[in-house]
């Protein structure tokens, strides 16, 4: 059973997941990840890509199983059934994305500074993003989600609409993904990606994402679900627009001027 200290803690993390959505917004506007791309010097110690992902991701398995079998909804089939989607996601993020990026750096890029490296800085702030959402996610499903305890169609409804919001985010993302590890595996650097959503944006894994986690929300209905989708949206939409700069800065006019950065045919 939940105490008054408890009850605090979830509301204050949650509170927390809103107060840094802006910050973390404005500061993506000025200051790109420096990683991957836009890989540089300056930000301390660095380990593999493969491991720093892992990392910093891990919490989203470990804490919400640590978590959840002390829920009061724990035990209920569809508490469990909700929670399934965020699992599924973060083990592929957590074990199967790392392991795929792994298998591609075998093969050298011909690119300088073509991100072989990843700063333990940034995988700290990652780290501890993922130590808070796994927290509020994990707590509000397992303790606080009265229509999953009671299986009403509201439930029903809102969960099968979600799950095909989020099924589709995760295709998109889990794709791209994809085309752009093989031009890694395939060690001729970075390339202008084609096909699929690549005609219409630069980012369609962090597009995916983002429709992702706005299915979370849907599904969820909750203020947790809600401010996870706002986060990532603030996170991952000053990104697509600092790899969409990129991608013109480097390919000039042989990069589509059609495209957009995060959101097909809006932004």
């Amino acid at each position: 059973m939940l105490t008054i200290s408890d009850d605090r803690l979830f509301h204050n993390c949650l509170l927390t997941l809103y107060l840094i959505a802006p910050p973390t917004f404005i500061s993506l506007r000025y200051i790109q990840a420096p990683y991957g791309k836009h890989h540089r010097s300056g930000w301390g110690p660095t380990i593999s890509p493969a491991l720093a992902w892992f990392l910093m991701e891990s919490p989203t398995l470990w804490l919400t199983l640590l978590i959840f079998p002390f829920g009061k909804n724990s035990s209920n089939p569809r508490s469990l059934i909700l929670i399934s989607p965020f699992l599924f996601h973060y083990f592929h993020r957590t074990i199967i994305y790392p392991l795929r990026i792994r298998s591609s750096s075998g093969q050298r890029s011909t690119q300088p500074n073509a991100g072989n490296r990843f700063p333990v800085t940034v995988a700290l702030m990652g780290f501890g993003f993922n130590v808070l959402n796994a927290y509020v996610q994990a707590r509000w499903v397992s303790n606080y989600e009265s229509d999953g305890a009671a299986g009403g169609w509201w439930f029903w409804g809102r969960f099968l609409v979600g799950l095909v919001i989020f099924v589709s985010g995760m295709w998109m993302n889990v794709w791209s993904d994809i085309v752009l590890v093989g031009f890694k595996r395939e060690g001729k650097g970075y390339r202008v990606p084609r096909g699929g959503l690549f005609e219409y944006v630069s980012c369609p894994n962090y597009f995916g994402e983002i429709v992702e986690w706005l299915g979370w929300a849907v599904m969820t209905w909750s203020w947790g679900g809600f401010g996870f989708f706002l986060y990532t949206c603030a996170n991952l939409v000053p990104r697509a627009r600092g790899n969409h700069r990129w991608y013109l800065d480097k390919f000039g006019e042989e990069y589509p001027k059609s495209r957009q950065a995060v959101i097909p045919f809006l932004y």
